[in-house]
């Protein structure tokens, strides 16, 4: 087997790499949460957050009391992994089973965000990339709150991104089997907005009403 020249070469289906920024970038703006992995003392962590994308740069933003976000601002090689499931393979045989899935690996150096221009962007970008719409309508981090909160930036130095968006892929010798083959898709489905209990009379802003991932 020939070494592998990147971190991002395949070593398989190579046919479902999409590098292009295009599709890289539209997996992770749809995608809310992420996945940060790195190593500490020889012990591999894996931590689920949220985050958001500007230009070729990730940001996390967590509590300056967090363990993982205060190992992160030392400046540490991290691997950020998102994936987004769209339908279940459903085959003639149990083999050929598999995912309709997008996803997207990036490799990079965590860096603490110490600018305070670039930590209020960072805010801004974070609450839009969950639900566009909602930094201007409501209340915006007071000084203290942004002293408890710590954000991280990450320049994606390698990604890439697989793809599968396709149907059946059974054997010949399955095709005439009597059993049901298809794709089950699994869409995200917004529920009807629920008001908080100890507030009444105000109306559910459009960005709500018509949110969509």
């Amino acid at each position: 087997m020939k070494p592998k020249i990147s971190r991002i070469e395949p070593s398989r289906l190579a046919k479902r790499m999409r590098n292009d920024e295009g599709t890289i970038h539209t997996i992770l703006d749809e995608s809310l949460v992420c996945h940060v992995s790195y190593v500490l003392d020889g012990q591999p962590f894996i931590i689920p957050t949220s985050y958001c994308r500007v230009d070729n740069t990730l940001y996390l933003h967590g509590s300056v009391g967090s363990h993982f976000f205060m190992q992160m601002a030392k400046g540490i090689p991290v691997c950020i992994a998102v994936t987004l499931i769209d339908a279940l393979v459903l085959a003639r045989s149990v083999f050929h089973h598999s995912l309709n899935y997008r996803s997207v690996v990036a490799f990079g150096t965590t860096r603490l965000v110490d600018d305070p221009a670039e930590r209020w962007m960072a805010a801004e970008r974070f609450t839009e990339h969950v639900i566009p719409g909602r930094w201007n309508d409501a209340r915006q981090p007071s000084e203290s709150e942004f002293k408890k909160t710590m954000f991280i930036a990450v320049e994606m130095e390698e990604v890439s991104a697989k793809v599968r968006d396709q149907g059946v892929g059974d054997d010949p010798k399955d095709m005439e089997a009597p059993v049901w083959a298809g794709l089950l898709p699994l869409p995200i489905s917004v529920g009807t907005p629920q008001q908080d209990e100890a507030q009444s009379g105000i109306p559910v802003p459009d960005y709500i009403r018509q949110y969509k991932r």
